[in-house]
């Protein structure tokens, strides 16, 4: 059975009390390279959204970064990176939730296609649940659901594919950001066999 992964927070330095941007760091996995590579892959996309909020912008009032783990089970980790910036002027302040999800053994970083069979129409699949999820839940949309992309925003929570959309994404700010849960039992038929989802249905 594969353990939880040891993580720790570290906050990076900045000279302004109203910039506090914590991060997790995968600690004592026994292959330090694939520690290395998750690691990396955690800082650079983290650096990345640092880079949209307007970390290194002069006008930069106030910035938090968080996150938080949605998984950490039978060899996968997915955790979200959230950072909450507000620029001076601005109407409101803005967050982006960037989600991550790791092999543990391998250091292997999943896209959501790399989650279904070759050749399966998971985008298909996925935008009807979600179509129908919309329907139910009423929810306020800008323009009518088109579908997900092929690159869509996902994280793994035990035994379920949660797709999310940001902000302004399909609906609006005051909406908050759309969440569709999405069993993995539903998708069964079309899972990669041994993929992360697999491992998530296998209670063996």
């Amino acid at each position: 059975m594969d353990l939880p992964v040891s993580i720790i927070t570290k906050k990076l330095p900045h000279a302004s009390t109203n910039v506090n941007v914590y991060y997790p760091v995968v600690i004592n996995l026994q292959n330090a390279s694939v520690q290395n590579t998750i690691n990396h892959a955690i800082v650079t996309a983290l650096n990345k959204i640092l880079i949209e909020q307007n970390f290194y912008d002069a006008n930069l009032q106030e910035l938090l970064a968080n996150f938080e783990l949605k998984n950490n089970q039978r060899g996968i980790l997915s955790l979200n990176l959230i950072v909450y910036s507000y620029m001076h002027h601005a109407a409101h302040g803005m967050t982006i939730i960037k989600s991550l999800t790791f092999d543990t053994k391998t250091g292997k970083q999943y896209n959501l296609k790399d989650l279904f069979k070759p050749g399966s129409d998971y985008k298909k699949r996925i935008s009807d649940i979600i179509r129908k999820r919309i329907k139910e839940w009423d929810t306020v949309l800008l323009e009518p659901f088109k579908g997900i992309r092929s690159d869509q925003d996902f994280y793994i929570a035990d035994t379920s594919l949660v797709i999310y959309f940001q902000l302004y994404e399909i609906s609006p700010h005051s909406s908050g950001f759309p969440y569709f849960p999405i069993p993995i039992l539903d998708l069964a038929d079309i899972i990669r066999p041994k993929g992360p989802l697999d491992r998530m249905m296998s209670f063996t």
